[in-house]
């Protein structure tokens, strides 16, 4: 039982994952077309995004949705103390997010007739480019964590498909911010791909920007009080959100790992070995 629960937590990632790269290649894919230039681009923006809240909102309960391995190494280092994601899962969760965005990027250029696998040409890296994925990044696992810290991990869904929005309007990278996808997009000769040989430039400033965004969190929220949080529960995404730590417990009761049935930073109590008594009072 444990091995199938955590099967279902890896699944959720991979399948996530690709829905997300799918969405996101295939908009661009889309917005190359002829049609207005405007919409399109807005369209390619907006989509992704949209996408990225639904997934969040249905994934949560089961695997956390994070969707992102910066996000999962976000989430581990904050709740590592009291109830982050198990060591299967912060090793797991990064290989499901890889396979998926492989496995979107080939759906995406199925879907738009274009060969299966084929080798990005374009988004070269630079330095401005880089200081934009660490700033979009940074402020990505910003909202995560914080949200967590501050026990409104409901809102995750939300907040990250509105910094999504944001960021990618907003900076010269266009926020890419997922190491996974990343990787993914460069299997795209469409108008998302990223040149491979630019992959790991975009990759390290990730995750400086991650780097930073805890430091923030740890600043700008100070230590953890240890206390569960009263709002729902959280884990993070590409980051994220986890409203559903009851369920989640009813999901995964049998597999007998509290600590991979959440990943928000409380810890579910522990069955109690012991018979229920009743108190009077």
């Amino acid at each position: 039982m444990r091995t199938t629960a955590l099967f279902r937590r890896l699944a959720a990632e991979a399948v996530g994952t690709a829905v997300l790269a799918a969405v996101l290649i295939g908009s661009g894919l889309r917005a190359a077309q002829p049609g207005p230039g405007g919409a399109a681009a807005f369209g390619a923006v907006l989509a992704p995004a949209l996408a990225l809240g639904v997934l969040l909102t249905v994934l949560a309960p089961v695997s956390g949705a994070h969707l992102n391995p910066l996000v999962t190494v976000a989430v581990w280092w904050t709740g590592r103390r009291d109830g982050g994601p198990a060591g299967r899962e912060l090793v797991g969760y990064p290989v499901a997010q890889l396979v998926g965005a492989a496995a979107g990027a080939v759906a995406a250029n199925g879907m738009f007739g274009r060969p299966l696998l084929e080798v990005s040409g374009g988004r070269p890296g630079g330095g401005l480019l880089w200081l934009a994925e660490g700033v979009a990044t940074g402020v990505l696992v910003l909202v995560v964590c914080g949200l967590l810290r501050a026990g409104r991990g409901r809102w995750a869904p939300v907040a990250v498909a509105a910094w999504s929005v944001a960021a990618c309007w907003g900076t010269s990278s266009g926020a890419l911010v997922n190491p996974a996808v990343t990787a993914g997009r460069a299997l795209s000769a469409g108008a998302a791909g990223i040149a491979p040989g630019s992959v790991p430039g975009f990759v390290l400033a990730q995750c400086a920007g991650a780097a930073a965004g805890l430091l923030l969190v740890a600043l700008l929220f100070g230590p953890r009080s240890g206390v569960p949080e009263a709002d729902g529960g959280a884990a993070g995404a590409t980051g994220v959100a986890r409203d559903g730590q009851d369920s989640a417990k009813k999901d995964f009761a049998a597999s007998s790992a509290p600590s991979s049935a959440s990943t928000s930073p409380g810890r579910l109590p522990e069955p109690s070995s012991r018979p229920p008594q009743r108190i009077d009072r």
